[in-house]
Order: C-alpha cells, then structure tokens, then sequence
C-alpha cells in the first residue's frame, strides 16, 4: 500500500500570510475597485453636514442671547424704565415732582422726603409721612436711612414709590453721586418697539489672540456724561479680518469677562453712533479669545438720555465695517 501522505501543519504566522495570499487574489477576480472619487465625495457631504450643524447651532445661541437681551432690557426696572437721572449737591435736597422741588422728580407726589449727602459721601434719606415709601420693598422707617450706592458689592438700596412702579437708586461716578430714577410706565418702555439685527453669520465669530497687560494697569474711560472714570484693563484682544489686523483694548469689569467697548465704521449710519458694547469670556491658557460680533449690543444711552455709558477709548475706533450684531434702535411707538 503506498505511504499515507503527511497532513500539513499550519503555523499561525503561517495561516496568516495564506489567508492574505487568499484574499489577494479573490479581490483580483472581479472585485470591483473603490471609486476613489466617491470616497471623496462622502467625506465632503459629512464634512458640509457637520459644518451646516455648527452654523445652525451658532444661530440657535444667537437667537437665545437676543431673546434674553430684550427681555432684561424691557423688565421694569431696567435700562427703558429710565426718567430721570439728578446729580446731588452736598447737603440736603427735597426730592419730589412739585414744582418748587430741589430734586425735581419726572414721577412720584409733589414731596417724596429730603436726602442728604454728607461731607465723606454717606447718602441719607427721610421719606415724607405718607409718600408711601419702601426700601429694598420694606416701609421706610420714620428716621433717615443710609442708603447704599451702585458701588456697594451688595447692590444699591432701591427706594420705591408710586406704589412699585417707579423707583431711584444712588450711583456714583467719578466722585460724585446723583439718583437714577425709573418708572415701569415710562414712553420708552411701554412704546418700545423693538431692536434690528444685522444678519446672523459665522463669519463674524472670530478668533482673536490675548494680548496681556502688566498687573494692575488701567485705562482712562470718559462716559457720556463728560466725567473720566479709570477702569481695569487686563490686556486687548487682537483679531484678523479682510486681511488685516485690529486691536480692541478690554475692560474687567470684575466677573472675569473681557468687556469691549467699540465704534466702527458703521457707527452713525447702521448702528448707534456712540459705541456698541461686546463681552467676551476670559482667555483659556493658549490666550484665544472668541469674539462673537453677533452679539455686539447697544449702550444703555442708545435708549435713554439718562444713562453714563463708558465711551470707546482711542484705540478702539476701528477702521472696519462690523456688520454684524444691534443696529439703532426703533423709535418707539409715540401713542403707546
């Protein structure tokens, strides 16, 4: 009988290179090769899905912020409920809408009560008995009170009238003090109409570069009010657009955030003439900052002569077209 022919034994390196040597030559007979332009094209429609993703989520955030905007901006106390802005003299002061009044009031009864500003800036207040008074929503105590001011870290006293709907508050600036009045029924509020929009676009999302400044620097701000006011400045955002460079110079405000304060070429036509504010968060350690434009938003004094919006310094008067973020506001509707 002839010899019994020896199985054959695979190594597994072996069964490896023989199921490669397999599979080659399968794929030679009549396997179709892969159209190398197709590839590119799924990666392309992947690549365009996702990038329409990133537009459409940024719009979305856009739109959130404008609604949050306009909503803190027509609260009943805020920057529309405006009527009044007075600037205290040392001494003592009547505060009311007569018109004999030291204090001349756009809102209230005749005589609201008699504040006095002290030699060392202690702000006081006596309310008229029944003037129907309230501080921080509590009945005004039949003595003077010392009211805090907007530079107190807990907020200033709020003294209501007018049943709630109006208010004054005591701020300080540049050294002097003057009372901010608001009334919830004010034209401006009641007959707001509105804000435009330059079209939501990524364009205008940027990224910009953190310039650091020396510890404890500052910058010279002049408000609308003529007065000069020192502000933290942290350091300037630089930023690429059409080519070329710009430098926005940033304000700390003391949360952290980078706030700007800019004009550009739009600036009296498209926008408010004055300035338009934007924030930015706080650099991570690579010092990129993004600059949304989009969310570029108009100064208190856009809706209000009784406001002392910082204006932009020097170097933050762009030779740039922003099209981007608030234009001017509407007019509002003189019969509401």
């Amino acid at each position: 009988m002839p010899r019994a022919l020896p199985k054959p034994r695979f190594t597994p390196t072996s069964l490896r290179v023989l199921l490669m040597i397999v599979a080659i030559g399968l794929s030679g007979c009549g396997a179709a090769p892969e159209d190398p332009s197709a590839a590119e094209q799924a990666v392309a429609a992947k690549r365009a899905e996702a990038e329409a993703q990133a537009v459409q989520r940024h719009a979305e955030s856009v739109a959130a912020w404008r609604k949050e905007r306009l909503e803190r901006l027509q609260r009943p106390d805020g920057w529309l409920a405006l009527v009044g802005l007075h600037w205290l003299e040392r001494g003592n002061s009547i505060v009311g809408s007569g018109p004999t009044r030291g204090l001349r009031l756009a809102v209230g009864p005749e005589e609201l009560g008699v504040i006095t500003l002290e030699r060392d800036g202690t702000v006081r207040f006596r309310a008229t008995r029944g003037a129907g008074v309230t501080f921080d929503g509590a009945a005004a105590p039949a003595t003077a009170q010392q009211l805090r001011t907007d530079a107190d870290a807990t907020g200033p006293t709020v003294v209501g009238f007018n049943g709630g709907d109006a208010s004054f508050i005591v701020i300080e600036r540049a050294g002097r003090h003057a009372l901010r009045v608001r009334d919830a029924l004010a034209p401006t509020r009641i007959g707001f109409t509105g804000i435009d929009h330059f079209p939501v676009t990524p364009d205008w999302r940027l990224v910009g570069r953190f310039e650091p400044n020396p510890s404890g620097q500052s910058l010279a701000i002049v408000n609308m009010q003529g007065q000069e006011e020192t502000r933290a400045n942290p350091g300037a955002v630089v930023f690429e657009k059409a080519g070329r460079s710009f430098r926005l110079e940033a304000v700390d405000e003391g949360d952290g955030r980078l706030f700007l304060i800019f004009a550009d070429r739009t600036s009296g036509h498209e926008t408010y003439a004055a300035a338009r504010f934007l924030y930015a968060d706080p650099p991570g350690a690579d010092q990129r900052v993004i600059l949304d434009f989009n969310k570029a938003y108009n100064p208190p004094c856009a809706f209000t002569p009784y406001s002392t919006c910082p204006l932009p310094p020097p170097g933050n008067r762009l030779d740039l077209r922003i099209e981007a973020g608030e234009k001017k506001p509407r007019p509002p509707d003189a019969g509401a």
